[in-house]
C-alpha cells in the first residue's frame, strides 16, 4: 500500500483544452478518497494520470515514494476497475480472475491460493467455473473486481465501477466495495458523477469543476459546511434551494434577520456565534441557502416562531413512503448568480427569472399539504447558509480569501 500525491498536477490537451487545473491532493495509505463532480469536471481526466493513461502536462504524481510521471502503467503497481467489466467473454471467472497474475509468471500454487481468496472476499466461489455470458452484471462487476485484488496492488483506481448497475445493484454494491476496501485497507482513488454514492462510500470527497478542486472534506464535513455556491448545490438530493436575500439588523442590533421577498428570517444566536462575518453584510444582498430536510410543515412542529416561517403555494408534491417532497412557490427572487447559472446546467435544474422561486421541503408524511393550497414552513434557522453574492463563498468567519479555495 501506499499514498498518491498529486502535486501542481494539471492536463491540456493538443487543441488547447484544459481538463485539470493545478491540481493538489494527498490520498493517504490506506484511504478511499471519491473524486466527484459533474461531466467534463476533469475526475477522470486525473484518475487516468495517476494510471499512467494520460500524459501529465505539468506537475508531479507519487504513488507512495516514487513519482511516476514517466513509469509506463503496468510498471506503477496500481489496479484499475472500469466503468465496463472488460471480462474475456471465453475464459471462465477462474481464468478471467486468474489472467494477469499468469502474465506476471506467478507459481501456479500462489495464483490459486490468491483467485479462491479474492472470490471468498467477493462471495463469488461457486462461480469460478462459469462464462462471464452467464452471470449477471453485479457478479461480473464482482469479477472485474477480483482480478483487482488479486493483484495486491499499491492503489486501486476505480473509475465509475457502477454507472452500469440498476439502482439496487447500485446500493448492493457500493456497499460491497466500502467493505472490501476496509478489510483490505488498499489506498483506493474512486470516480463517480453521483453525490450519493460518494457521500456514502469515500472517507474524503474531492469535489471537483471545470478542472478545478473545490473543496476537499469528510462527506459530512462536506454537506454541512460547503466552501461555496457550487458544492452546496451540487452536494445533497434534493439540492439545497438558493434564494437572494438581504441581510438586516433586528432586535436593536442585538441580533440579525434576512429578509427573503416580503417575508423576514430571524437568525438563531449560534448562528451568529458561527458566522460573525455576517454582521459585514448587513443592507447588503446574500444568496441564501437552505436544505428540504431543514423545512416542515408548520402545521406539524405548530411551536416554530412566525419569524421562522416561509409562506408559499403547493405546486408538487412527492410521497415517497418514508417522508414527502413538496415543492412550493415563494415571493422571492430566485439566486441567480453565474455560479447558480452554471451549477442548475451542471445538475439538470431549471432557472428561471422573476420575482418568485421554487423551493423543495422535505416534510413528515403526517404534512397535509395538497397541490394548488398556501403552505407554511417552519424553517431550522440553525441550519441556514450563506454565500457571497459576488464571490459565491461561504460567509463563516471571514477567513477565505479567494474564489474556490480549499
Amino acid at each position: 500500500m501506499a499514498e498518491v500525491r498529486f502535486e501542481g498536477v494539471g492536463k491540456v490537451y493538443p487543441d488547447g483544452t484544459r481538463a485539470v487545473k493545478k491540481l493538489d491532493l494527498d490520498v493517504a495509505d490506506g484511504e478511499i478518497i471519491v473524486l466527484v463532480g459533474p461531466s467534463g469536471c476533469g475526475k477522470t481526466t486525473a484518475l487516468r494520470m495517476v494510471a499512467g493513461l494520460e500524459e501529465i502536462t505539468e506537475g508531479t504524481i507519487s504513488i507512495g515514494d516514487r513519482t511516476v510521471n514517466y513509469v509506463p502503467s503496468r510498471d506503477r503497481d496500481i489496479a484499475m476497475v472500469f466503468q465496463t467489466y472488460a471480462l474475456y467473454p471465453h475464459l471462465s471467472v477462474y481464468e478471467n480472475i486468474a489472467f494477469g497474475l499468469r502474465l506476471r509468471k506467478l507459481p501456479k500454487n500462489e495464483i490459486d491460493k490468491r483467485v479462491h481468496e479474492a472470490s471468498r472476499l467477493l462471495g463469488i466461489d461457486e462461480l469460478l467455473k462459469r462464462k462471464p455470458r452467464q452471470l449477471s452484471g453485479g457478479q461480473r462487476q464482482r469479477v472485474a473486481m477480483g482480478r483487482a485484488i488479486v493483484r495486491e496492488p499499491a492503489a486501486f483506481l476505480m473509475d465509475e465501477p457502477l454507472s452500469n448497475l440498476d439502482a439496487k445493484l447500485r446500493v448492493q454494491m457500493r456497499a460491497e466495495i466500502a467493505r472490501i476496501q476496509h478489510d483490505l485497507k488498499v489506498t483506493t482513488i474512486y470516480v463517480t458523477h453521483d453525490q450519493v454514492e460518494a457521500m456514502t462510500m469515500g472517507d474524503r470527497v474531492a469535489t471537483m469543476r471545470k478542472g478545478e478542486l473545490q473543496q476537499v472534506a469528510a462527506p459530512q464535513e462536506l454537506y454541512d459546511h460547503p466552501k461555496n455556491l457550487f458544492v452546496a448545490g451540487f452536494i445533497g438530493s434534493p439540492a439545497m434551494n438558493m434564494v437572494e436575500a438581504e441581510v438586516e439588523e433586528a432586535k436593536g442590533k442585538e441580533s440579525l434577520a434576512v429578509s427573503v421577498g416580503d417575508q423576514r428570517i430571524r437568525l438563531a444566536p449560534e448562528t451568529l456565534e458561527a458566522r460573525p462575518a455576517l454582521r459585514g453584510y448587513v443592507g447588503r444582498k446574500i444568496v441564501l441557502g437552505f436544505r428540504p430536510e431543514h423545512l416542515e410543515d408548520a402545521a406539524v412542529e405548530p411551536g416554530v416562531p412566525a419569524d421562522q416561517r416561509l409562506h408559499g403555494v403547493c405546486e408538487l408534491r412527492e410521497a415517497l413512503g418514508s417522508d414527502l417532497i413538496v415543492h412550493f412557490r415563494i415571493n422571492a427572487r430566485p439566486a441567480l448568480t453565474d455560479d447558480v447559472r452554471e451549477l442548475a446546467h451542471d445538475i439538470g435544474k431549471e432557472t428561471k427569472e422573476g420575482e418568485s422561486t421554487l423551493v423543495v421541503g422535505r416534510f413528515s408524511t403526517h404534512s397535509l399539504v395538497r397541490e394548488r393550497e398556501p403552505v407554511e414552513a417552519a424553517v431550522d434557522a440553525a441550519s441556514l447558509h450563506f454565500f457571497d453574492l459576488e464571490s459565491g463563498l461561504s460567509i463563516r468567519d471571514g477567513s477565505s480569501k479567494a474564489k474556490g479555495e480549499t
